[in-house]
Parts: C-alpha cells; sequence; structure tokens
C-alpha cells in the first residue's frame, strides 16, 4: 500500500517542483509566497507539505502578508506543523523584509507630497496594533531633519504635548512639520480628537512661524492627508 505521508513529502517531488532548487535554478522571483514560506519552515507534517501548510497559513490571512507579519509567534504556532522555531523563522523573515521597506524609505530626503510622508512612516506605524504620535521636522527646502515619536497608546491633548513639540522644532531649527498617526482600526476617518489636536498644534506653531504641513492617518495599506482633503 502506497504511503500517503511519503507521496506528501517535497523530497519526491521533481526538482522543478522542489521550492529550494527552483529558487536556485530559476530565480527567487518565480516563486509562489507560499513556495518562499515552505522554505523558510523546511518541513509540514505528515498530512501535508511544507508548500501546502504555507498555503494554509496564507489563506488565513487572505494571502496577505502584510497580515501575516502581524501574526505573533503564539499564532503562528497554532498552526499543525509550526513549532516555535519554525514560527520564529517566519517572524523574522518577515521583519527582515519590513526593516528593508524602511531603508528604502529612509533614501527620500526630500518631501514632496503626502506619499512621500507615507512611505517614510507606513514602516514604523502601518503594522501597529497600538496608537502612536509622530512628527517629521522639516528645514526650509522639505528635507527631513528628525524623526520622533510623541506619544503611544492613544492620541489625546493630554497625550501629545504640544510644548514638546515646539521645543524639539526650535531645538533642530525646524521651520515645518508634519503630523502622523496610526489607525490600528484601518479606518482613514479622522476623529474628532485627531481635528482637535491638529488645530491646537497648528496654532501654537504659527505663534513661532512654524508651518505645519499636514496631518496624515496611517494604515497598513493606506493613508488620510489633512492637507489633500484641504481640512489643515
Amino acid at each position: 500500500m502506497h504511503d500517503k505521508s511519503t507521496s506528501l513529502s517535497i523530497k519526491n517531488w521533481s526538482d522543478d517542483d522542489k521550492p529550494r532548487e527552483k529558487l536556485v535554478q530559476k530565480g527567487r522571483s518565480v516563486l509562489s509566497d507560499a513556495e518562499l514560506i515552505a522554505i523558510l519552515i523546511g518541513s509540514g507534517s505528515r498530512s501535508e507539505s511544507a508548500v501546502e501548510l504555507s498555503k494554509r497559513i496564507l489563506a488565513s490571512v487572505d494571502n496577505n502578508l502584510n497580515e501575516l507579519g502581524r501574526l505573533s509567534i503564539k499564532q503562528l504556532m497554532n498552526f499543525k506543523g509550526i513549532g516555535e522555531a519554525k514560527a520564529v523563522s517566519i517572524a523574522a523573515a518577515l521583519e527582515v523584509g519590513r526593516r528593508r521597506r524602511g531603508e528604502d524609505a529612509a533614501k527620500i530626503e526630500k518631501i514632496g507630497s503626502s506619499k512621500d510622508v507615507y512611505e517614510i512612516l507606513q514602516p514604523l506605524l502601518g503594522d501597529l496594533e497600538h496608537e502612536e504620535f509622530w512628527i517629521l521636522f522639516l528645514n526650509n527646502s522639505n528635507k527631513v531633519l528628525h524623526k520622533a515619536q510623541l506619544s503611544k497608546g492613544g492620541i489625546t491633548g493630554t497625550l501629545v504635548d504640544v510644548r514638546i513639540v515646539m521645543k524639539q522644532a526650535l531645538e533642530l531649527g525646524s521651520i515645518a512639520i508634519i503630523l502622523a498617526h496610526n489607525h490600528p482600526s484601518g479606518t482613514l476617518r479622522p476623529s474628532a480628537a485627531d481635528k482637535q489636536i491638529t488645530q491646537k498644534i497648528k496654532v501654537a506653531s504659527e505663534t513661532l512661524d512654524i508651518k505645519v504641513l499636514d496631518h496624515l492617518i496611517i494604515t497598513q495599506k493606506s493613508y488620510y492627508s489633512f492637507a489633500d482633503e484641504k481640512i489643515l
């Protein structure tokens, strides 16, 4: 009788179908997401191959790698066939990818649009499960002098200290700032609190001749710009 677990083993596949061999022979770009993850985990279980297990994991997050990157080690280990070592391998690889995006964003020297701001801050804020408030400090050429986290966990007048914002801007010699925070829920609609803190910082900035150029709400896949929507 034919052993089902043997037939499922990647070792029995042709070289053209084996993920590792396929990558070496044809290049990494031809591999599917499931095949790349299969290389990370190395093996599946007695009931499914590494590729089939990877497909099942991806299906649980609608085949979205960004969503996969948000899963904790514990959540990954809920899949049969994924132990701690395999879960750590997946998490580490996706974190490397996130950091690579961050390095690409760091190459943006001058802010020319709201999209530039999103490209810089999405790697920092897009995958978070809590809110953070950040500020970009710019010079007179719209080059980023510094970026800083101002608060974590919420965006209220008590958590965002306008005096700290102004102090940092003056110390850096910044003449313009851009506000940004994330919405873990994915909604791109500004709340009343979002609008209030924007106005509060804008009024304080004007007394020091510092411009508030924009306020972005950042989610995993998109963003909302106060300036683009003309509500700044």
